[in-house]
């Protein structure tokens, strides 16, 4: 049998009044007190009460304590041991999990005959166990609030129990007036409060009912206690879909009805809190018709329509329950409880346009932020550059990702098919700076990076030399030279580099071409750029940039300086002016600016040091004088001599930058980006200054080899062997009388009675075909690998035609034809880039003047061009982001085999 309560409920109330929800005379037992959530929110709700929990349960913590502002709070194996120490109490939190929640209820009421009220903070209960729970509270004389509730909280009384109404602060948040708060959600109950304070209104009792499969103590009760008390003069509600408690609700005091959740009707299952779904009539829709009703309002209030009448209003967003509340209020001849302290409307504490004219009603001024945020936000302000938060990078990248359908991978945002279509220069800075370069960028960089190509006299081209007599592959002779280029060799041009980016900065330079800015201001350092004696190679820095139109503001201050600018501080000023604006608009990181000088003079020298010592006079570089190189020529025409020893033509240059840009990046996933990284790694990216720049590319180049880079040699060899016979002359004109299906039949024949023979004597061990096939794009009738698609229609466009990629095509069809594939194969991006690189150099070939070991050189080396740079991404990423030794394998994970 039920026990009578208060009102005429047809079950147990016991709380006739809002007054009597959370008291200073109540005192609170906590179930799981220990546990992840009470151990934050505990101490703050018992500080701001005046220590009103007097123990808590843990099982198998008996002894410990949960220490708060007021002291420890002690700590029991379960509920009687607390009562049988002397601590008394009348409500019960319970934190426990939703297989234990019921049972925790049954304990506190078992062994507590002065137990009044539970607040269940579990959410998802089970409909059984909810119904256990609401039998036994009835039984017994007890109010239930929740499940799934944040508690409740008195503003008068200055009590908060179960939860975290209020926040870290609900001394500041939950100030005394006279609007009681019920919601179906516990965040939003803490935001509404807030919300009415800005216009004036304070609060008395503020409960979180929970939206779990019960609401315990649900919409009737808290009218008939909003009824009795005579604190609250008015109500603001938070419904949520769901349930049919707010229809039977009878309200005698003034309400505002915030209803949302029209979208959870569109839905066929829960989510989140349980609400209606498709099909029912307590969906939102139907609970703003049950409000509008009641209030005798004719519709949702609105700033533009405020339906309000002197019973309440019906709003569906959390901002307009101010503006509603005080039009209720005013029909009511009742005044705001105090001063409003403040406004909802948008201020915005951060502000960048990027450059951008917006609408006024878009350009939001930028007000100073309340403190202690004021403070933070001033030093944010102060910040340069970008920040990003450390984290495990193992397999991990913030610079390049592989799309696993296309294949088709990305650096920063930028394909690897549209990146075959910038200048090699671009993408230099592509990989550097986060964005393919600009017009002034490119001429900046061409000079920079030629003024290091040359050799000539450094230990570097000694070591590449040694290394190539030694019959090393390039990229052994590349690592070489790269041990010559250590920390100490760009310390003066680093130091340059912090300096102008602090005095710059300071002035509040934005465009780094902006040659008028008033630098009378600066404190330029001079000693650090400038000799005493000229400096050749910095003369012909500055000429270069002078006969290529370069604009820099910082060129400009080195130019006007006593004195003689040094070779380091040009590199510097070339650096600050291609990093300034992204690291401006913290597109790059402090420590990626000031890297940059090094990553430029590792560039140069490796570019330099693929070409053999007898290419590096003084004034000469393959051939090119410094002078042309510095004022003339692109670092993709350079960088092509450098590779191949020819003068490329315009439609060569196209194709060695197609084939830069399709080999930037695989992803982080690479053998040779997972040697970058693990370089990184292993010198400690949380100190950066440690990270030997040179050492990490090393990882780079000795993760590569035969197997991964220089096998584009192997679709070149297999082409070499189709059409060494077939007198070809050029492979850019289709007009050779050659045939390409009977070439192709020939081949596949001869491959079918291969095939044929190894299975007969039961090997499995079948040679595949170089550039035929792929993992991914092999499923369908006829198969295509989009990036190959992508080259062949980009160079059809242009006009341009390789006979080595028809042939491809004509084969894949022909292994279809002949039967020896299922389905048609596609071309896959191997034949693509062994086909444009010997198209390019077949003539030589056929001439004799390039031998098939240079072409396996060129081929290896080309790769290691693109992937220098792609890697040199990879590694100032992880430099930005990663931890120390966070590339290695756990021992659990790694195996022994015997």
């Amino acid at each position: 049998m039920y026990k009578r309560g208060v009102g005429d409920f047809k079950y147990y109330v016991g709380i006739g009044s809002l007054a009597q929800v959370a008291t200073r005379e109540d005192r609170v037992c906590v179930l799981n007190i220990l546990g992840g959530e009470s151990r934050d929110v505990t101490p703050v709700g018992h500080a701001y009460s005046g220590g009103n929990v007097v123990f808590g349960t843990s099982p198998g913590r008996r002894g410990q304590a949960l220490e708060t502002p007021l002291g420890p709070v002690p700590v029991y194996n379960n509920v009687l041991e607390g009562l049988n120490d002397g601590h008394r109490f009348n409500c019960g939190v319970v934190y426990l999990p939703p297989s234990a929640a019921r049972d925790g209820v049954a304990e506190l009421i078992r062994v507590n005959e002065d137990l009044r009220k539970i607040f269940i903070v579990t959410e998802k209960l089970s409909v059984h166990d909810s119904r256990e729970i609401r039998a036994m509270g009835q039984q017994n004389g007890i109010d239930v609030f929740g499940a799934n509730s944040l508690g409740v909280a008195d503003a008068w009384n200055r009590v908060r129990i179960g939860g975290a109404l209020g926040g870290d602060h609900p001394e500041e948040a939950l100030r005394r007036g006279s609007i009681a708060i019920f919601s179906n959600s516990g965040n939003f109950t803490s935001t509404i409060a807030t919300y009415l304070r800005m216009a004036g209104w304070g609060t008395t009792t503020l409960i979180s009912s929970g939206k779990d499969v019960y609401i315990h103590f649900a919409a009737p009760e808290f009218a008939f206690a909003l009824a009795n008390d005579a604190r609250s003069k008015a109500a603001v509600l938070y419904v949520e879909p769901g349930g049919y408690y707010e229809l039977d609700a009878e309200f005698t005091k003034p309400v505002v009805a915030c209803v949302v959740g029209r979208w959870k009707s569109r839905l066929t299952r829960a989510v989140g809190h349980a609400g209606a779904m498709s099909g029912g009539a307590d969906d939102a829709v139907a609970k703003e018709r049950w409000f509008v009703e009641k209030f005798g309002v004719d519709g949702v209030f609105t700033p533009e329509h405020p339906a309000v009448s002197a019973k309440g209003a019906v709003v569906t967003n959390i901002a307009h329950i101010p503006a509603a509340l005080s039009a209720v209020m005013r029909e009511n001849a009742a005044r705001p409880d105090f001063e409003p302290e403040g406004n909802l409307a948008l201020k915005a504490w951060f502000g960048e346009n990027q450059g951008i004219a917006l609408p006024p009603e878009l350009d939001l001024p930028v007000v100073v932020a309340a403190a202690p945020y004021d403070e933070q936000i001033a030093a944010l302000n102060r910040q340069i550059g970008a920040v990003a938060p450390r984290q495990p990078m193992k397999d991990a990248s913030g610079a390049s990702q592989m799309d696993p359908g296309t294949q088709i991978s990305r650096l920063y945002g930028v394909s690897m098919l549209e990146a075959a279509q910038h200048p090699f220069e671009a993408n230099v800075l592509l990989a550097l700076l986060h964005e393919p370069g600009t017009e002034n960028g490119c001429r900046l960089i061409n000079v920079a990076i030629g003024a290091g190509l040359n050799l000539n006299g450094h230990p570097a081209l000694a070591a590449a030399q040694a290394a190539r007599d030694a019959g090393n592959a390039p990229n052994a002779v590349l690592a070489a030279a790269a041990t010559t280029f250590g920390p100490r060799t760009q310390e003066a041009s680093r130091r340059a580099m912090r300096m102008l980016i602090d005095q710059f900065a300071d002035a509040g330079l934005r465009d780094a071409q902006d040659e008028g800015l008033d630098t009378s201001q600066l404190k330029i350092d001079v000693a650090l750029l400038t000799g005493k004696a000229a400096d050749p190679l910095a003369q012909a820095m500055l000429a270069g940039l002078e006969a290529r139109g370069a604009k820099s503001v910082f060129v400009r201050i080195l130019r006007g300086l006593p004195g003689h600018p040094t070779a380091d501080a040009v590199l510097a000023a070339i650096a600050a002016t291609l990093a300034w604006s992204p690291l401006m608009r913290r597109r790059i990181s402090r420590l990626t600016a000031e890297s940059l000088p090094w990553w430029i003079r590792l560039f140069g020298a490796l570019i330099g040091a693929s070409a053999p010592a007898q290419q590096h006079t003084p004034d000469r570089f393959c051939g090119m004088d410094m002078s042309d190189i510095l004022e003339r020529r692109t670092l993709g025409e350079v960088a092509f001599v450098a590779l191949l020893g020819l003068q490329p033509k315009p439609a060569d240059l196209f194709t060695f930058q197609v084939l830069v840009g399709l080999l930037l990046s695989n992803g982080p996933g690479t053998i040779s980006a997972q040697g970058a990284k693990g370089a990184v790694s292993a010198d400690g990216p949380e100190d950066p200054e440690r990270v030997q720049l040179n050492k990490c590319l090393i990882g780079f180049l000795s993760h590569t080899g035969y197997t991964h880079g220089g096998n584009g040699f192997e679709g070149i060899s297999f082409l070499i062997e189709l059409f060494r016979e077939s007198g070809l002359a050029d492979a850019g004109s289709p007009d050779q009388g050659i045939d390409l299906k009977q070439l192709a039949k020939k081949y596949v024949d001869s491959y079918a009675r291969y095939k044929a023979d190894k299975k007969s004597v039961g090997s499995l061990d079948i040679q595949k075909i170089p550039g035929v096939n792929h993992p991914v794009f092999k499923d369908k009738p006829v198969n295509y690998d989009p990036r190959e698609v992508f080259i062949r229609d980009l160079f059809e466009r242009r006009g341009e035609y390789n006979l080595f990629h028809d042939f491809y095509r004509v084969l894949v069809q022909t292994l279809f034809d002949v039967g020896v594939s299922r389905n048609v194969y596609c071309v896959n991006i191997d034949a693509v880039i062994a086909a444009l690189l010997l198209k390019m150099l077949w003539r030589p070939y056929c001439e004799g003047t390039y031998p098939s070991s240079a072409l396996e050189l060129a081929a290896f080396t080309v790769f290691l061009y693109p992937r220098m740079l792609g890697c040199a991404a990879e590694i100032d990423d992880h430099m930005n982001r990663g931890r120390n030794m966070d590339t290695r394998t756990p021992a659990s994970q790694s195996q022994f085999v015997a």
